[in-house]
Order: C-alpha cells, then structure tokens, then sequence
C-alpha cells in the first residue's frame, strides 16, 4: 500500500509522518487487500477567521473508487486521530457494499414516475462565481450508473458528485437535498431535449437507492 503525506503551512516532521503512519496504517490494516493508494493532506489555516484551524484529510482509492474523510480540530494530532476513525467507518461501509453487491446482483425498481422539469434553476439571480479559487482537482471519470454514483456520493463525504452516465455518455451531478433524498442534475441539448437516463420510455426512475432524476440544465 502506497502512502503519501502533504503539508499545507505546515512542515512535516519526523514525528508527524510517523504518527500519520501508526494511526492511518492502523485504519486501513483490515482492508489493504482493496486498498491501492492512501494521500493525506495535513494543513493549518492562517486566515485568522478560520477556526478550527488544523485539518487533517485522507483520500482513499480503492479498486478504482475514492474514499475520502476530513476532520479539523484545534489539535494537529487530535485532527489525525479523528479522520483516521472516520476513514476506517468509511472503508467498512464500503466494504459491506461490495458484499451486498456480490449478494443482490440486480437492483430491483420499485417504479416510474414522470417528473416536472426544471428549466431555470437559477430565477432572476445572476449566477455568481467565488472571488477566489481556492484549489483545483482533477480525478479520472470512468463511466458509472447513477445508483453507482450514489455510493460514490456517500463515500467521499461530499454534497454532491460529478460523474460520466454510463447510459449516456453524458456529464451528470448528483447531489443531496436540503429536505431529504437525491437529485441528478442532467445536461439539456441545444435542441431542447432532455437525454433521460431511462432513455426507452423518456421517463425517470425511482431506484431502489432512492435517487430521483428531477433537475436539468441548459449546456
């Protein structure tokens, strides 16, 4: 298993990369058979406004998925402890999941519903961009069903996900509503359709992952 460490304002020391060593190693040591890469990402924020200020991340790539936690705290070893708990519950997660998936070969439908759909996301509001961009990154997209992504989603800890549709081809997001459940925001053509993920009867589907293909946007 290959692990990295990175140091953003800070400098890593002897002591830190051999306490990110025992407690990570000690994280993965039940699943370094699915593990292939481990980056961690200390740092400590200078922006004074910024509290806690010591963060401790740690990306996972696993068989092709990324797995990843982030924890800050005003301790850069308490920080390490916590995201070293927090990335073992998520690889266990994981774990489980594939044990489902071997078990559940298929995933069942429970229905079709035709939805609304949403042709200005935005109303009146002009879109806004952030003053700064703070970090850029770039990770590989393979192909992936929605109800892939949703794993994805869950894994990586983040509100929403970006993947490539394996039915269409196409870009989509989804991402975690603020009262409950799962939105897929999907490109629309320049002719003004809509290329439906259930692309044989134009319909969206309520999976059994309780993923609801609700939302579009305009290219």
């Amino acid at each position: 298993m290959k692990l990295v460490i990175h140091g953003k304002n800070i400098e890593i020391t002897d002591a830190i990369r051999e306490y990110v060593h025992q407690k990570i190693e000690k994280a993965v040591s039940h699943f370094q058979n699915i593990t292939n890469e481990v980056d961690v990402h200390l740092s400590v924020a200078r922006n004074p406004r910024i509290n806690p200020k010591q963060a401790a991340e740690v990306t996972i790539y696993a068989n092709g998925n990324v797995i990843r936690a982030e924890e800050s705290s005003e301790n850069l070893y308490a920080s390490i402890d916590l995201v070293a708990d927090k990335i073992a519950r998520q690889l266990r997660k994981y774990k489980e999941r594939r044990h489902e998936k071997k078990t559940h070969a298929q995933t069942s439908i429970e229905g079709v519903v035709q939805q609304t759909v949403v042709t200005d996301l935005i109303g009146n509001r002009a879109p806004e961009l952030p003053e700064e961009v703070v970090r850029t990154k770039y990770f590989a997209m393979p192909p992936m069903t929605v109800t892939e992504a949703l794993e994805q989603l869950q894994l990586v800890g983040h509100d929403f996900y970006m993947f490539r549709n394996s039915e269409t081809g196409e870009i989509n997001v989804i991402y975690e509503r603020n009262h409950g459940g799962y939105g897929v925001i999907q490109p629309r053509n320049s002719n003004g359709h809509i290329n439906h993920t259930n692309g044989k009867n134009g319909k969206t589907a309520h999976t059994s992952t309780g993923v609801t293909e609700v939302s579009h946007v305009n290219k």
